[in-house]
C-alpha cells in the first residue's frame, strides 16, 4: 500500500504524519499550513546539527542545490532557473522592480487578487507604466478569453494568480500562458494557491513566485522563485549582496557580475532552516504525485460542498470542473458568518474568515488531505 492510501485508510498513521489531526479538523491550507511531521523533523534535525557543530559550508551548498532540484521537479523547470527565497511578495516585487520599463508600457493585473500580487504592479505607475485592471463577471474568473480581449499592442506583462484566494477559481495556466507567449507578452504568476495541490508547471510562464507555507506544506518565509533563463537579462536583480554577485574569496569587485543562474536573485545568507523544511515537504508531495494529491483534494471538496449545499449554503466560486480548486468559500442567507466562524473555531474546526470588496463575509474551507 502506498503512502497516500495508507493515510486515507489508517487514521492513526494520518495523525502521526500530520499531528494537527490529533485534535483538530484542519481546513485552512489557503492560509497557513500545519506542518507535517516529516517537515518538522527536517527542521529539528537541522537546528540540532547547527547547535552541536560548526557550519559545514560545502554541505550546506550541496543541500541547497538538492532543494533546487526538488523545486524544479515540482514545476518542471531547470534547477538553474530556481531561486529559493520567500515570501511570495518578495519574488513578485523582484519581477516588478527588475524589469526595464518604458513610459507607456502596459501591465495587466486583477485588483481582487491577493494584495501581494497587486501592489508591486500598481507601484509601477510611478515609473510611467499603465496598469490596466481586469474586470471578470465573477470573482477570480480570469479566462483566456477575458485576457485576450484585454491585450493591446502596448501590453508588456500580464500578472495573475494561479487561483483566486477568495473564490477559489483556478485559472487555465497553460492556455493563458500559451496565448501570451504567442504574442511575446511576459507572464508572471503568483502560484501560492495551487503549487503543491494541483499541477502548476511553467511551460508557458516567465516568472513565478510561491511561498511554501500553504499547499506546499512547508514553513513560512521560504519559497520557490522561478525566472525563465531567457528572461535573466530582462529582469535585473534589485537586491545585491555577496551570494548573487561574484566576489571571489568574499572580495568585492569593481564591476558587478551576477551569477549565471537564478542564484542571481538570492542576495545574501539563505534561510537554510526553511530550505530544509521546504525540501522535505516537496519530496513528500512528489512521492505521492501531484495529480493524485489534486484528485484527493477535489474528492474532499466535492463531499464538503455536497454536505454544505444540503444545509442551505451557497458557494462563491466553482465546486467542480476544471476551475475548481482546494478552496471552498461559502455563505448562507440570514446567517451571521463571523459568529459561525467563531463557533467552528471553538469546536476545533480550523478554517478562514474572508470578505469581498463589498464587505460581504464568507467562511473559506481549504482542506488538503
Amino acid at each position: 500500500m502506498d503512502f497516500l492510501s495508507e493515510l486515507v485508510n489508517n487514521e492513526e498513521k494520518r495523525k502521526t504524519a500530520f499531528p494537527i489531526c490529533g485534535n483538530k479538523i484542519f481546513m485552512a491550507h489557503a492560509a497557513v499550513t500545519a506542518l507535517p511531521r516529516v517537515v518538522a523533523n527536517a527542521i529539528i534535525r537541522f537546528t540540532e546539527e547547527s547547535a552541536a557543530n560548526f557550519e559545514n559550508f560545502a554541505a550546506l551548498v550541496q543541500s541547497i542545490q538538492e532543494a533546487r532540484i526538488s523545486a524544479a521537479n515540482l514545476i518542471r523547470s531547470s534547477p538553474e532557473e530556481i531561486a529559493l527565497i520567500g515570501p511570495t511578495s518578495l519574488g513578485l516585487s523582484l519581477f516588478a522592480n527588475g524589469i526595464d520599463w518604458r513610459t507607456g508600457d502596459e501591465v495587466i493585473c486583477y485588483l481582487d487578487d491577493y494584495p501581494a500580487n497587486v501592489y508591486p504592479w500598481l507601484n509601477l505607475r510611478s515609473r510611467g507604466v499603465t496598469v490596466r485592471l481586469l474586470q471578470p463577471a465573477e470573482t477570480g474568473a480570469l479566462t483566456p478569453e477575458l485576457i485576450g480581449e484585454a491585450l493591446t499592442s502596448k501590453t508588456k506583462l500580464v500578472a495573475l494568480a494561479s487561483c483566486n484566494f477568495v473564490s477559489g477559481y483556478r485559472i487555465d495556466l497553460n492556455a493563458i500562458g500559451k496565448l501570451l507567449r504567442e504574442r511575446e507578452i511576459l507572464f508572471s504568476v503568483d502560484a501560492i494557491q495551487t503549487l503543491g495541490a494541483f499541477p502548476t508547471t511553467v511551460e508557458y510562464v516567465d516568472f513565478l513566485s510561491a511561498d511554501a507555507h500553504k499547499w506546499m506544506l512547508g514553513p513560512l518565509a521560504i519559497g520557490i522563485v522561478y525566472v525563465r533563463k531567457e528572461c535573466f537579462n530582462l529582469c535585473r536583480p534589485t537586491l545585491l549582496g555577496s551570494w548573487n554577485v561574484k566576489a571571489p574569496g568574499f572580495v568585492a569587485q569593481e564591476e558587478i557580475e551576477f551569477h549565471p543562474t537564478a542564484q542571481r536573485y538570492e542576495p545574501g545568507a539563505m534561510n537554510v532552516m526553511g530550505i530544509f523544511g521546504m525540501k522535505a515537504a516537496i519530496d513528500l508531495l512528489l512521492e505521492i504525485g501531484i495529480a493524485r494529491v489534486a484528485e484527493r483534494i477535489l474528492t474532499v471538496i466535492a463531499r464538503l460542498a455536497g454536505g454544505l449545499e444540503g444545509l442551505g449554503f451557497t458557494f462563491l466560486g466553482p465546486t467542480g470542473g476544471p476551475n475548481a480548486s482546494g478552496i471552498l468559500t461559502v455563505s448562507r442567507a440570514g446567517t451571521d458568518m463571523e459568529a459561525l466562524f467563531q463557533r467552528l473555531t471553538d469546536a476545533n474546526i480550523v478554517c478562514s474568515s474572508r470578505q469581498d470588496r463589498q464587505g460581504k463575509h464568507y467562511i473559506r474551507f481549504s482542506p488538503h488531505r
